[in-house]
């Protein structure tokens, strides 16, 4: 807007300005409390396929009328902000966090190539990015553009592979062609193709297969038989087996090294309450267990209008409950020698942090100390800071992976970097 008068006149415009934008203020507040609760109706395959903008909202209560999403900056955050939010961030004595790259909006899933290369999914933009070490400087590069939610990452045998929801994706010999990577190779698309919950992990097993989790594609309902699970693939032929059943969305997962079994996240129903249900964190003991999903919540919590008379002991139960609407996303279990050794192979969590809670949590790393067996678990903060007040998000942590020298790096989608967590003895 430009102003071509005085001084004075363009006070007064002001003033009315901020007049009739708190009056519209206020009535839209009036007009939130007077509309209906939203609703909907989610058990169609016409809503799974053409689903409403907002379908991830389910069904609103009173008690929690009005809380959806927060929407990031576009550009991310700059330099000088991530400067300022490094100070801010709280972690035991001992350890350090640094920016390790800006500019990686939407970061999602981390890959390391052979050759040194840091390939980073995204959400929602649609790009995979590749970040280079020129000299102690990050160079970082778009090398894929416009696919369907690529938040999935996985680099074996020379290859980088993306899943984009209904597509697991293998571009060969990557790191020698970051300039021109092609269309790649499409080597399992047995997948449904709506983006509601369809945005994918993995996790590579010893021996080369990927765990990849399939969300349903709502807050809570009975799901397509073709989701709501996690699945075995074979990236080289194909082929597929389903693993586990009763998951709603899992985002994260690492294979233990102590035992080969897959743990993952699970990001648990809303529209409950504030403080229910927890999130989840999983042990797959063998295939084909029921995780409970959407009969039971937590281990011990039916389901009010779902539950349809099934029991919770009917479902393999959590090894750990994580909170409420923290959002547990990427996990890893920490196998390197840089940090304190009471810290081996324990399972650090990156939480991407709450929407549907009036304060919000996670927004986080935390760690927890369990052993193969899944018993005994316990947790504790490791990283803090993101979260100002009761729902000022700084950044949000999205994933975690290791690098060489025994550091994690930690990606965040809100502020559009990634993160180096180091340890030095004093």
């Amino acid at each position: 807007m430009k102003f071509h008068r005085s001084v004075f006149q363009s006070a007064l415009a002001l003033a009315a300005v901020a007049l009739l934008a708190g009056t519209s203020a206020g009535n839209a507040q009036q007009q939130d409390k007077n509309r209906a609760l939203k609703k909907y109706e989610s058990g169609t395959k016409e809503f799974w396929t053409h689903p409403p903008d907002d379908w991830f909202l389910g069904d609103e209560t009173e008690a929690q009328k009005g809380l959806a999403p927060p929407s990031g900056p576009p550009t991310g955050a700059s330099d000088a902000e991530l400067a300022a939010m490094m100070k801010k961030i709280k972690l035991p004595p001992g350890f350090k966090i640094e920016v390790y790259a800006s500019g990686v909006l939407a970061a999602r899933q981390m890959a390391w190539g052979d050759k040194g290369t840091l390939f980073v999914g995204s959400f929602g933009l649609g790009n995979v990015y590749a970040i280079k070490d020129n000299n102690g400087k990050k160079e970082v590069k778009t090398v894929l553009k416009g696919l369907n939610m690529p938040t999935g990452l996985a680099f074996k045998d020379g290859a980088l592979y993306v899943i984009a929801v209904d597509k697991l994706i293998r571009y060969d010999n990557a790191e020698a062609n970051l300039d021109k990577l092609g269309d790649g190779k499409v080597v399992y698309d047995d997948m449904p193709s709506y983006a509601a919950h369809g945005w994918k992990y993995i996790a590579v097993d010893k021996d080369g297969w990927f765990f990849l989790p399939f969300g349903p594609p709502f807050n809570v309902g009975i799901p397509p038989t073709s989701v709501s699970q996690i699945r075995r693939v074979d990236p080289k032929t194909g082929n597929a087996e389903i693993y586990a059943l009763g998951v709603r969305n899992s985002v994260g997962g690492d294979v233990d090294p102590r035992t080969g079994k897959f743990w993952f996240t699970e990001n648990a129903r809303d529209w409950i309450s504030d403080d229910l249900p927890s999130d989840k964190l999983n042990m797959i003991n063998k295939m084909g267990e029921h995780f409970g999903y959407p009969y039971c919540h937590q281990g011990n919590l039916p389901d009010d209008k779902f539950a349809m008379g099934h029991k919770c002991s009917e479902f393999t139960p959590p090894v750990l409950n994580l909170g409420a609407h923290v959002a547990p996303l990427g996990m890893k279990f920490y196998t390197g020698d840089q940090f304190p050794a009471e810290y081996k192979n324990n399972i650090l969590i990156a939480e991407h942090g709450s929407w549907n809670r009036h304060k919000y949590q996670g927004g986080r790393i935390v760690r927890v100390i369990v052993g193969p067996d899944g018993k005994n678990p316990k947790q504790e903060v490791f990283a803090s800071g993101w979260i100002e007040g009761d729902q000022g998000y700084l950044g949000r942590p999205n994933d975690i992976i290791h690098a060489k020298d025994g550091s994690i790096l930690v990606a965040d989608d809100w502020a559009g970097a990634i993160y180096r967590i180091s340890y030095s003895k004093k």
